[in-house]
């Protein structure tokens, strides 16, 4: 069984370079790959056309790369929570496609799984359909849609092993299952990392053999993106 297991984020980022197609996993500031993110600012790496639900806050997450200008396009779904993504954007520094939630999945899933286009009635008739194919099935209109891949897609699980089986906990599986299958290279952190063999197999959400290699992870905040309390 092959060993993927690497020594940090600084080992398995190597060969990230300027100007390529970056997928990162999590819904909202829950299961991102935070210490991914903070290898890709060391590194310093610009042009980049990331693909993520969301794009972070303004100090944490995908929101630090857009501070350093480091972000070229983002392909979002939801993207409320950050004054600096939403400057950026209505000055024109920052390409955006924004997307339905459901189409951004599916088109990641589709891009995993190797079909190139799909129909969707999300979207029709809307700015969201501007420029694209559409159809009628069955009465009804449907938008064309194409797959999305990436250079590489960086994955956050809670456990993982040396051969690259990956489970997500919660909200976590958001994004990331789907991702890990779309990239050429395929990165994942995680929080333990155990040997080969360990993890039932039945509740593995990502098989190893989408993964390129793997890292336990270290330092996590697992911010909470907005805070909601009770009042008294």
């Amino acid at each position: 069984m092959i060993n993927k297991k690497v020594k940090n984020a600084q080992e398995a980022l190597r060969g990230v370079q300027d100007s390529m197609t970056l997928m990162l996993g999590g819904f909202g500031l829950c299961g991102i790959p935070e210490n991914a993110i903070q290898e890709l600012l060391r590194l310093g790496v610009k042009n980049l056309t990331c693909i993520s639900n969301n794009a972070g806050v303004d100090d944490f997450g995908i929101g630090l790369l857009l501070q350093k200008h480091q972000v070229k396009k983002m392909i979002s779904s939801y993207v409320g929570e950050n004054a600096e993504f939403e400057r950026q954007l209505l000055s024109g520094e920052l390409e955006v496609e924004l997307l339905p939630q459901g189409t951004l999945a599916e088109r990641i899933r589709a891009g995993g799984a190797g079909i190139p286009a799909f129909f969707t009635p999300a979207g029709y008739g809307t700015e969201v359909g501007e420029g694209k194919e559409s159809r009628e099935f069955n009465g009804k209109m449907y938008l064309m849609e194409t797959w999305l891949k990436a250079d590489f897609s960086f994955v956050k699980a809670w456990k993982g092993d040396t051969a690259g089986n990956l489970i997500y906990k919660g909200t976590a599986r958001n994004f990331n299952p789907m991702m890990a299958t779309a990239g050429n290279i395929t990165v994942a952190e995680v929080e333990e990392l155990v040997p080969a063999g360990e993890l039932d197999p039945n509740m593995i959400h990502t098989p190893g053999i989408y993964v390129q290699c793997i890292f336990q992870g270290e330092n996590y905040e697992k911010r909470i993106e907005k805070r909601t309390v009770k009042q008294e």
